[in-house]
């Protein structure tokens, strides 16, 4: 790994301290419940839904979902790891969005979720079985440390290029790490 993605994988990590005291410093009263970071993300605020014109989307998951997408074309371009998408690819090259729609819909979901959503409901496989390819014939090879590590910069490259702050940048990437071991499959 080289010197800028090693930095940025460790400013991920390292930033649990800034967001613990952000997170501790966003409590409504001593009587609520902390704000989780899916609040820190927009919550459950509704707002206009760019991609569905006429619907409302929470601002939470919106912004998720905006990362995501964000992050899905620089993986694209990525060719330490686009080589795990090449079914994607394929079908986004032939005018085929329907996979991706697909990627974009769970990954947002998953991530919703993960950060504290309470109108969402991750339906997709588990980590293990979406990363490993005799249970999901969508990913081409099973992931390596180094390749996670890679995954892990595209989307935090993406988070930065969306405004995402620095705190909650951290935080989410730590967030992706706790499923390291269920995706890290070799």
């Amino acid at each position: 790994m080289n010197l800028s993605k090693t930095t940025a994988v460790a400013a991920l990590i390292l930033g649990v301290g800034v967001v613990t005291i952000f997170n501790q410093s966003c409590k409504k009263s001593s009587s609520s419940a902390p704000q989780t970071l899916y609040d820190s993300l927009g919550g459950t605020t509704m707002v206009s839904d760019p991609a569905n014109p006429g619907t409302n989307v929470e601002k939470g998951y919106l912004g998720i979902r905006t990362i995501v997408d964000s992050a899905v074309f620089i993986i694209a371009a990525d060719t330490q790891i686009n080589k795990y998408f090449t079914v994607l690819l394929a079908e986004v090259t032939s005018g085929n969005f329907s996979g991706y729609q697909k990627l974009s819909t769970n990954l947002t979901t998953f991530l919703a979720v993960a950060t504290g959503a309470k109108d969402y409901t991750y339906g997709g496989r588990s980590m293990s079985a979406a990363h490993n390819p005799s249970t999901n014939p969508r990913i081409s090879e099973t992931v390596d440390s180094a390749d996670f590590n890679e995954f892990i910069v595209d989307v935090a490259k993406s988070a930065t290029n969306n405004g995402l702050p620095s705190n909650l940048l951290s935080s989410v990437g730590t967030l992706m790490y706790t499923v390291e071991g269920q995706v890290v499959q070799r």
